[in-house]
């Protein structure tokens, strides 16, 4: 016997789908428009909220799922420096963080 949900589960897979196949194949342009109306008709809470955020800043995820740019090379290195921050938290002044951050950099 099948239960109520999975209907929503279908659904749900369908949509996640879609955005995924996005994503991959960079069609964000041509397709995103559309797939957050498509999330809407749905009756499924969490992705409603989803495609909400996403309208909100369309442009920006359109580009990120059309254009080839990515931003990865200088959120990893925000991330080191946060490290190196957190690791030495108490211990160095701004001007000995500053020098081990630099060194840092330097030895990649």
């Amino acid at each position: 016997m099948e239960s109520a949900s999975t209907p929503h589960k279908a659904d749900l897979v369908q949509h996640v789908t879609a955005f995924a196949e996005m994503m991959m194949n960079r069609t964000g342009a041509s397709i995103l428009k559309a797939w957050p109306a498509t999330v809407h008709a749905a009756d499924i809470p969490q992705l409603r909220s989803f495609a909400r955020g996403i309208e909100r800043d369309l442009d920006a995820v359109t580009n990120s799922l059309t254009l080839p740019y990515s931003s990865g090379a200088v959120e990893g290195n925000v991330t080191r420096i946060k490290a190196l921050k957190r690791s030495r938290y108490g211990r160095a002044n701004l001007d000995l963080l500053r020098k081990i951050i630099l060194c840092d950099l330097r030895r990649k």
